[in-house]
């Protein structure tokens, strides 16, 4: 059995001390591939040297949302120079939206849409996050779509509802579901992830953030995680977890244009 975690952050200090004891964890896990998301550009060369040390590592590059701080016009330059410079960058982002207490709604949109148009001028998809911004994010994507053109991507650590998971569905998105699908409170998330189409799901960890259950007493996550996650899912869709997982790691491969083969379980 093979799982790709498509949302991970590696990179981050709690990982330093033991990150190839985490590595040892998602192999015996069965994690063949991991996305490694980027929060802004500054973090390029590190998650660079990750994947050089990992060869099931690919990643993306790209502005999150709550660092609009560091937005400039010559930033946008900066990512699709970065993605131009590694074949193993996937996707741009994450990008996106979060209205979450944010009073810096337009220059979210400003730096999103950017990261749109570098994604549609590189044939790559988008690593979105979402959040309280739903109804102007399907703006936003329509609106390019008319003016511009599609662009691939994924709505990653989804919480949508059932109504909004259908919006970014027709817009041609796969969504990603992370830890928080197995809370016993994340009854919406749980109702999104049964209506997903087999062709459009995805699992993630997010980590270090939102550990599933059963380790919700581990303060930080890990990707050998994503095999809970991927658990939780198949038993909501009333199907195998190893149906589930061949799955979501075909859709994988597909958006992200993975290798078939990443890492081979007893090599290193």
């Amino acid at each position: 059995m093979q799982l790709v975690d498509t949302h991970v952050h590696i990179n981050f200090d709690s990982f330093q001390s033991d990150l190839d004891e985490v590595a040892a964890a998602w192999r015996r896990a069965g994690v063949v591939h991991l996305v490694h998301s980027c929060v802004e550009p500054s973090e390029f060369d590190g998650i660079q040297a990750i994947a050089d040390r990992f060869s099931e590592v690919s990643f993306a590059v790209g502005l999150h949302p709550l660092d609009m701080d560091k937005w400039t016009p010559d930033l946008a330059a900066r990512i699709c120079q970065l993605a131009r410079s590694d074949q193993r960058v996937v996707a741009i982002g994450e990008t996106g939206l979060d209205f979450f207490k944010a009073d810096d709604q337009a220059c979210q949109i400003e730096a999103f849409r950017a990261q749109l148009a570098i994604a549609y001028d590189l044939s790559l998809p988008v690593i979105i996050h979402c959040r309280d911004a739903a109804v102007t994010m399907r703006e936003v994507l329509q609106d390019f779509w008319r003016e511009r053109g599609p662009v691939q991507g994924v709505m990653h650590c989804w919480t949508g509802t059932p109504e909004e998971t259908q919006w970014f569905l027709d817009l041609g998105f796969y969504v990603s579901f992370s830890g928080i699908v197995t809370f016993k409170s994340a009854t919406q998330v749980q109702a999104s992830a049964q209506m997903v189409g087999c062709d459009r799901i995805l699992v993630e960890t997010d980590c270090p953030f939102l550990t599933p259950v059963p380790k919700r007493k581990e303060k930080r996550n890990q990707p050998a995680n994503v095999l809970h996650v991927a658990k939780f899912v198949a038993n909501l869709r009333d199907t195998s977890l190893e149906a589930l997982a061949a799955q979501t790691t075909a859709n994988a491969r597909a958006l992200f244009n993975l290798p078939e083969t990443s890492f081979v379980s007893g090599t290193s």
